[in-house]
């Protein structure tokens, strides 16, 4: 009786030390940060689309922080901000 607890011992001591060495591995948590939430999307100026705030490229136009997609919504709306 002793033997079989004290396999059973050694085999729980094993689980819980792969369990722990393994874990982080297969587990999402570490790729994401918990204090954060969702994604901030702004709104595109020029043709309107939402993207991402991380992605997008920022500009000060007229003391105004704009967010744009793509460089070539950011230099078709500085043209037109030019011809105005």
């Amino acid at each position: 009786m002793s033997r079989f607890l004290t396999i059973l011992f050694l085999i729980l001591i094993i689980y819980y030390l792969l369990r722990f060495i393994i874990r982080p591995f297969f587990s999402s948590e570490g790729t994401r940060d918990k204090n954060k939430g969702p994604e901030e999307l702004i709104q595109d100026p020029y043709c309107l689309t939402y993207t991402p705030k991380r992605s997008a490229l920022k500009k000060k136009v007229r003391g105004e922080v704009l967010y744009f997609c793509s460089k070539k919504c950011l230099k078709s709306y500085l043209r037109g901000k030019k011809e105005n």
